[in-house]
């Protein structure tokens, strides 16, 4: 095999030309551009354009996020404080379970008293007379 020489330049024994070596008459590929040297890093360098795709990239979810909150904002307020509660005033004697079995006789009594007492955030089944209690809104009439 016989490599392509440009210029005289040999080299203990090994003639070298314009990225080949030849070594015992084999030709190796000899990269003159690669060095030891520290790598060299380039800078990114954003455009006009590219800054403008870019805030448009970061600000577009934004501003959605606060349109859909600004016209969705007023939905979970209360209605009109005019609403009527309906309470019952418990008198001396009368227990959870006949306070309920009065308010919905068609209903479960279990299910009454558990939901008087969620309603009324009582943290016993103990009654006391005079004691309001609020009536849970599906057993009002």
């Amino acid at each position: 095999m016989s490599a392509i020489t440009y210029g005289p330049a040999v080299s203990a024994g090994r003639a070298v030309s314009a990225g080949r070596a030849v070594s015992a008459g084999r030709a190796v590929s000899v990269n003159p551009a690669v060095s030891a040297g520290p790598a060299v890093m380039t800078r990114l360098r954003l455009t006009r354009r590219g800054r403008a795709v870019i805030a448009a990239l970061v600000s577009l979810p934004l501003v959605i996020a606060l349109v859909s909150m600004a016209l969705n904002g007023g939905g979970a307020t209360a209605t009109s404080g005019d609403a009527v509660v309906a309470t019952v005033t418990v008198e001396a004697g009368e227990s959870l379970w006949s306070v309920a079995a009065a308010i919905a006789p068609e209903a479960s009594t279990a299910d009454v008293v558990a939901d008087l007492i969620a309603v009324n955030e009582l943290t016993s089944a103990e009654l006391l007379p005079g004691q309001v209690l609020v009536v849970p809104s599906r057993y009002a009439d």
